[in-house]
């Protein structure tokens, strides 16, 4: 079942549904309360897309132990299949990674490192590459005696490569990334790939299009398959996040919220309300209670907890 993207319905319907699921989860609720919650319901189609948006995130919180554990036992079957799939890649030049790049989900789960959500590691490579990923991301490595590769599934990596001949590049499901030497980054988003040049450039390929550009240090570019932005300058702060920091400069409250939300479980909206208001500063990612208060010190929001796994950040009432 499909389920509509947060994005997608209105907040006000969202807070609603949330607060219809608090009433009905409460140890005793009167049966016309029940009753008040099925007109409401069935009033909107909007709703019911919202009802569905919060039974989903529930779900996603309720069973996070179990799914853990059954990804655990799926990557304990899968070894020999991932060490197959790299060889068939290497003696393939790459094009099984490629393929493996596209393939969602599963191969995610048994990805050659992958972090949890909320998690930020650091590591280095066979070739002495540094290797940083960020919240919630999976990535394989197929180094051979000509190249080295590797396959972004899903989230972010960062690498600082290590000074020798092979070409280094990076696989998405949107096309390639290649580089020479340099400190980079990688972001899969939105059904589309970001690149962050932060020293040396990079070559990037758009699969379909077969169109390729260059991005020079202190550029960033998004593209997909099919579209290929032209790159623009780097924001302030982009690889903060290898240091466990959130760094807001003149950023909008909606979009910081939204960079905040990957390192949690369950939603954390923005009312519309404030969405426009700017901030600045540096936010610990371990600390998420700390980023909490700090916006409510800084800024005319509180942030408002109607269940374990749903918070929102809302006008100051007065």
């Amino acid at each position: 079942m499909n389920v509509a993207g947060a994005g997608s319905i209105d907040f006000a319907v969202l807070q609603q549904a949330a607060e219809w699921f608090a009433v009905l989860r409460a140890e005793t609720v009167a049966e016309h309360d029940r009753l008040a919650w099925q007109r409401w319901l069935e009033a909107q189609p909007q709703h019911r897309l919202a009802w569905q948006r919060v039974e989903h995130i529930s779900g996603q919180f309720e069973r996070l132990p179990q799914r853990q554990a059954a990804r655990s036992a799926l990557q304990a079957r899968g070894v020999n299949r991932r060490q197959a799939v790299k060889m068939l890649s290497l003696l393939c030049g790459g094009g099984a990674l490629l393929h493996a790049a596209r393939a969602r989900p599963w191969q995610a789960w048994q990805a050659d490192q992958r972090t949890a959500v909320g998690e930020v590691r650091e590591g280095l490579l066979s070739d002495g590459s540094r290797l940083w990923l960020n919240t919630d991301s999976a990535v394989d490595v197929a180094f051979s005696s000509a190249e080295r590769r590797l396959a972004l599934y899903r989230g972010e990596l960062l690498v600082e490569t290590a000074g020798e001949a092979r070409p280094f590049s990076v696989e998405t499901a949107s096309g390639r990334v290649q580089v020479a030497g340099a400190r980079f980054g990688v972001r899969e988003r939105d059904g589309a790939t970001l690149v962050l040049a932060y020293e040396g450039a990079l070559e990037v390929f758009a699969t379909r299009l077969g169109w390729r550009q260059r991005v020079e240090a202190g550029e960033q570019l998004s593209f997909s398959a099919d579209h290929l932005d032209r790159p623009t300058p780097l924001r302030l702060g982009a690889q903060a996040w290898t240091h466990g920091v959130l760094q807001a400069d003149d950023m909008r409250l909606t979009d910081f919220i939204d960079e905040l939300a990957r390192y949690q479980h369950g939603h954390l909206g923005c009312d519309p309300r404030v969405a426009e208001l700017r901030l600045v500063g540096a936010f610990p990612l371990a600390d998420r209670a700390r980023i909490f208060t700090a916006l409510e010190a800084s800024l005319p929001v509180r942030v408002v907890q109607r269940l374990p796994w749903w918070i929102t950040v809302e006008p100051r009432q007065a």
